[in-house]
């Protein structure tokens, strides 16, 4: 995949959702609702989908499926994630989980699909994280260290950034551990199984497409 092409995290949350299979808009922003997701991007407004959708269309990610009419509501365009799509989509989520540039929604919007990934796979990606991580907080320490001298008041940030590092380095090597030991683990069925015990049926919209 060509390296100007940025990773979106809501792009990357609309191609996991046509991971499952074609769906229109509607559907995928009620599922999206339903899993949480509007927590980690926003999802309120529909144009923000389409505008997306646009976008992987563009790069060749996304495609149109199908139109389905529906007796009293407007037609709706059913999309399809393409094998493009499917590559993106894993290369992205390895992109968000590893990086530690701390762009926010991206770490957040990936852990929230880290199942996208195989097990060790994801455990290997957030290990680059939580070593990147190490590394920022050795020299957050050796900036603290080196700075006797100053008023703490100057040192704030440096004291609030060291506190946020640990506190992600405790998470992360407590999910790699687990994820090391089998304690958290995946399967392909298992997660087929789940999204069928757990997913909402379809229901016709009550609004437009709009």
């Amino acid at each position: 995949m060509p390296r100007e092409i940025k990773p979106s995290p809501l792009g990357l949350m609309v191609l996991w959702q046509l991971f499952q299979g074609p769906m229109h808009v509607y559907r995928m922003q009620k599922l999206l609702e339903e899993q949480g997701k509007n927590r980690v991007v926003n999802v309120r407004s529909r144009a923000n989908l389409y505008q997306t959708i646009e976008r992987l269309m563009r790069l060749g990610f996304v495609e149109v499926h199908d139109t389905v009419q529906s007796e009293g509501y407007p037609d709706r365009v059913v999309y399809a994630i393409t094998d493009a799509g499917r590559v993106a989509a894993r290369e992205w989520l390895r992109e968000m989980l590893s990086s530690a540039g701390g762009e926010y929604p991206d770490f957040i919007a990936a852990v929230s699909i880290l199942f996208g990934l195989a097990p060790d796979d994801a455990r290997e990606e957030l290990q680059k994280r939580a070593e990147t991580r190490s590394a920022e907080l050795e020299e957050t320490d050796r900036q603290l260290a080196a700075s006797p001298h100053i008023p703490r008041l100057f040192l704030l940030e440096e004291e609030y950034r060291r506190a946020v590092l640990v506190a992600e380095l405790d998470w992360l090597g407590a999910v790699i551990d687990d994820l090391r030991a089998g304690r958290l683990t995946w399967s392909e069925q298992w997660l087929l199984e789940t999204w069928q015990r757990l997913m909402p049926q379809e229901t016709e919209p009550n609004d437009t497409d709009n």
